[in-house]
């Protein structure tokens, strides 16, 4: 927050009275008021706010009571001779409007976005219109819940990602007061190459929100995921938007070490890098590094994408470990549940060796909350060898070799 106060100190001693200033928020949860602000909010992603120069203290403010943290501040007018694209979710929070040069701009991207990485490319005004090519089921009989993978022909435009972002599908129809839906952000569980390889597709791990209703009792189906787990082959004019994120990117370094830690649909970026580590074996990407990933689930039935995952550790017991965390069928340490948390700390001491090395990247995916239980493992393997966990996860997610996306 420091270098934001500083940006906007800065901002004070100059005459910026008619100017506009684009904030970057990360850290933003969903919650009624975000709801109200009608942001797509992952709480790993980035949203983008655009802010008048008299109201620039107040949304400070209220971002932080928010919970979200200002990345950067940039002059908005300084910007708008980029090419690229910017989060297409940005709002004025004052009565000022853009200048006409403005809104006749092309949209940017952020200048922390990294090079060659897609943002933004179709937005909600004007999404992708796909068409569903695949949707199948893969939880096994017994198993809970219902999730689906279901791949899109993007082959009509010009849809590209990389593994490790999300994109946005906008389900048809209108809410209780009138209003389109919003779009729900997923994350892409196929390689830039799509699950056939040749550029065309795009892949999503659904899982279908249930629930019962606080009050009434009644069975509450999402809106957005019960469209996707039921869309029928063929189906065409499927909104799409983005892609979006920079946070889960996998690493250039095919002797990177990449840990991995997900529960449920969390695997599906996880996927996406397993794919390319192993699977794909392209030209521009030799992976010859060690990968990890740790599994939570309730029940063997619910391990998604379990043939292709065991065959990828039968080919390459080298290269690729896999260790599950099946919550009903298997007991920890103490007799209780065997949760995510309780693997990694099974393994704690050999994990944080391994984040010793400089070409470490570790990712956590999956259902908020998860992450408590890793740090409390590890930073007890920290104190072991006389070391702070806090002061050195600090220092990964300052090399960027921290990534976290839950929700």
């Amino acid at each position: 927050m420091s270098s934001s106060k500083a940006a906007a100190n800065s901002a004070n001693t100059t005459n910026f009275a008619n100017r506009l200033f684009l904030y970057e928020v990360a850290g933003l949860s969903q919650n009624t008021e975000t709801d109200k602000m009608g942001y797509p909010i992952r709480s790993s992603g980035s949203v983008y706010i655009t802010v008048p120069y008299n109201r620039m203290n107040q949304e400070m403010q209220r971002i932080t009571r928010m919970g979200g943290t200002i990345v950067s501040i940039q002059p908005l007018d300084g910007m708008m001779n980029s090419k690229n694209g910017v989060n297409g979710n940005s709002q004025s929070t004052g009565s000022a409007q853009p200048t006409a040069s403005a809104q006749k701009s092309q949209p940017i991207i952020h200048g922390k976005s990294k090079p060659g990485v897609p943002v933004n490319l179709y937005k909600p005004k004007n999404p992708y219109l796909g068409k569903c090519i695949e949707n199948y089921e893969l939880v096994a009989e017994g198993g809970s819940g219902t999730v689906r993978h279901v791949t899109f022909d993007v082959s009509g435009g010009d849809l590209r990602y990389l593994e490790g972002q999300s994109i946005g599908i906008i389900p048809p129809g209108e809410d209780d007061k009138g209003k389109p839906h919003k779009l729900r952000l997923y994350s892409i569980a196929s390689t830039r190459h799509g699950d056939h390889e040749d550029d065309k597709t795009v892949s999503l791990c659904v899982r279908q929100l249930e629930y019962k209703h606080p009050e009434t009792g009644e069975t509450v189906y999402g809106v957005c995921s019960s469209y996707l787990c039921n869309l029928p082959v063929g189906t065409d004019d499927v909104k799409i938007t983005g892609p979006v994120g920079k946070e889960m990117l996998l690493p250039e370094d095919p002797e990177a070490t990449v840990l991995m830690m997900a529960t449920g649909t969390g695997i599906a970026p996880f996927r996406a890098y397993l794919w390319r580590m192993f699977k794909e074996q392209h030209e521009d990407y030799k992976f010859k590094g060690f990968a990890w990933l740790i599994f939570g689930i309730p029940y063997t039935a619910n391990i998604l994408y379990k043939e292709e995952l065991e065959k990828l550790q039968q080919e390459f017991p080298d290269n690729f470990r896999l260790t599950y965390a099946i919550s009903r069928e298997q007991k920890n340490k103490e007799g209780g549940k065997m949760y995510i948390q309780h693997r990694v700390d099974e393994h704690a001491d050999e994990l944080f060796e391994l984040m010793h090395k400089d070409n470490t990247h570790t990712y956590i995916c999956g259902l908020k909350g998860m992450e408590d239980g890793i740090d409390s493992a590890l930073s007890a393997a920290a104190e072991r060898q006389g070391m702070n966990w806090t002061d050195y996860q600090k220092s990964m997610k300052k090399a960027d070799r921290w990534h976290v996306e839950t929700y």
